[in-house]
């Protein structure tokens, strides 16, 4: 890291420019509005077990919408987003025996965490309280860490995924927030049992692969939307077995008790009540998606038939390269619209409009230039 320039003897901390000793360029949001434009940054050396890679796709998660219009509240500006990176390896550390240059590789939504607690000891770095996510996140060195709407990244070889020879890279990119997002849970509660009864609320970049998975889990799947006009698409293309819409109080007092588990995808604030009697007893509603406000939750909802609710924050390394391998040998990807680099502002307007199927990957190796 380089060191600190001083100004009237007080110690001023670097620019992102001149962190660290390897220049990188990518697109960045500095300030509320969310409006992206180029960003010339720095990364670190490639230490001993580093790896570094050339970033070739990113996916745009709602989540980078989120941040980079501060709609959490703990955005640190200037922020460069993306968490679904898939790129090649160009480097790697001497201590380095999981990868080799030239490697397909991908990184998720994690790039750091302390490796000795009980989450990290277990396989759930995910839950680490000293998790460092791959943007918007302080590192262990104290700078911000820097995410995959960029050139390349140099990243701990534990948090790299292998990418399967059979896994398109631009198409796989989004399962490495939105699949292990809806995977890890689906495993975790049991809900990746054939002839179970799986809810999806939202048909969105999770709640499309979360059918996905339900079905090659062999389990019933039914979708559940505001848009009465996605049934076809539920139906017909995802293969669903069943649709259902949120406003339609007939067709859901017929699903009444009659799910095992729901994943609600949705990021919007919504009221989960009545999402909450479709499930058998003792069933289990899992929020995957962050909507800005509390949730709005009758607690009778809950009392009646003994049900529960859990929430989700993507997944451990382990559980992540499992989910990449199950996803290949089952060809499940996600729907995807490729955009350049130039079209990121559009497309995040479109991403906070719900305008897009459904999921936008950066075609990063090919559009962005420091020029």
């Amino acid at each position: 890291m380089a060191e600190a320039a001083t100004e009237n003897g007080v110690r001023k901390a670097a620019s992102p420019e001149e962190e660290h000793p390897r220049k990188a360029f990518g697109w960045a949001a500095r300030d509320a509005s969310g409006i992206f434009s180029p960003f010339a940054f720095s990364r670190r050396n490639n230490g001993d077990k580093d790896v570094t890679i050339k970033i070739l796709y990113c996916g745009m998660c709602h989540s980078d919408l989120h941040v980079a219009k501060n709609e959490w509240e703990r955005t640190t500006y200037p922020t460069v987003p993306g968490h679904e990176i898939v790129g090649v390896v160009t480097q790697v550390g001497r201590s380095v025996q999981k990868f080799q240059v030239g490697d397909r590789v991908g990184v998720g939504c994690m790039v750091n965490s302390c490796g000795s607690c009980h989450g990290c000891d277990q396989g759930f770095e995910n839950y680490c309280p000293g998790l460092v996510f791959t943007y918007n996140s302080v590192n262990l060195d104290g700078t911000m860490t820097y995410g995959g709407y960029s050139d390349m990244i140099v990243v701990d070889q534990h948090f790299v995924i292998r990418f399967p020879d059979n896994m398109p890279s631009d198409r796989g990119a989004p399962l490495l927030c939105a699949g292990i997002t809806v995977y890890a849970p689906m495993k975790y509660h049991g809900l990746d049992q054939p002839g179970k009864h799986l809810g999806v609320v939202g048909l969105g970049g999770l709640g499309h692969v979360a059918v996905r998975f339900g079905k090659a889990f062999g389990m019933k799947v039914t979708v559940i939307s505001s848009s009465p006009s996605k049934e076809k698409e539920a139906t017909e293309r995802l293969g669903a077995d069943a649709f259902l819409v949120s406003s339609d109080p007939g067709r859901l007092q017929a699903a009444m008790g009659t799910m095992d588990g729901i994943i609600d995808t949705v990021s919007a604030v919504h009221d989960i009540t009545p999402l909450m009697f479709l499930l058998k007893p003792r069933g289990k509603m899992i929020m995957a998606g962050a909507p800005e406000k509390p949730l709005q939750l009758d607690a009778f909802s809950l009392i009646l038939g003994e049900k529960s609710i859990a929430g989700t924050c993507i997944g451990g390394v382990k559980s992540t390269q499992e989910m990449i391998d199950f996803a290949a040998d089952h060809n499940i990807t996600a729907d995807i619209e490729l955009i350049s680099i130039d079209r990121v502002n559009e497309a995040m307007e479109r991403l906070g409009k719900g305008d897009v199927r459904y999921r936008f990957v950066i075609d990063i190796g090919n559009t962005l230039t420091a020029a």
